[in-house]
């Protein structure tokens, strides 16, 4: 819960394989703590996927800062993104689309502008309870026919969307940067 110390977080998370020290626990427990605080229960699968959120941020061209949507009946589903670069440069992109994660994918493509098929895209929940978290795994395949996937974990499904788009753009991305050398 939210009233758990980083001794029993690093505790925790040591039992479960994993050994994180210095910012990197920092950002974690920020997380944990965040999270703590919308649920009653943070279970081991929580703090899994919090793990796996935080590496796949580590290395990543673009990070999600924020984003908002607005949809409904009858609206047309629009989407706010703003994104961060490697050099914490921040971007802004509004886009509609016919769904919010369509609407959410159209304003990330502004920003990022990488030509690819989303060719997969599927929902399942990480814990149990309504307040669990949602993860995100998408697939994308490039203009050469090669294929990223992209995870993204949140309590909020749309940011889950966001942050698995992301992850498999940054992929593409590195992928694109390491052929080029």
């Amino acid at each position: 819960s939210a009233r758990s110390g980083r001794a029993a977080l690093r505790h925790r998370l040591e039992a479960l394989g994993f050994h994180i020290e210095g910012q990197a626990f920092e950002d974690l427990y920020n997380a944990f703590l965040d999270l703590a605080d919308k649920k009653k229960e943070v279970y081991d699968e929580d703090l899994e996927s919090l793990v796996g959120e935080h590496n796949r941020n580590q290395t990543a061209t673009y990070t999600l800062k924020s984003v908002q949507i607005s949809c409904g009946q009858p609206l047309i589903p629009t989407a706010t993104v703003t994104l961060a670069d490697s050099e914490d440069r921040e971007f802004v992109a509004c886009a509609t689309g016919t769904g919010p994660v369509d609407a959410l994918y159209k304003a990330v493509n502004e920003i990022v502008d990488i030509e690819n098929d989303l060719t997969e895209f599927a929902v399942q929940s990480v814990t149990r309870g309504i307040d669990a978290l949602g993860e995100v795994t998408i697939r994308v395949t490039d203009s050469d026919g090669m294929v990223f996937s992209g995870r993204g974990a949140d309590g909020d499904i749309i940011v889950s969307s966001a942050k698995a788009y992301l992850n498999a753009l940054n992929r593409l991305i590195s992928h694109r940067q390491e052929k080029a050398k």
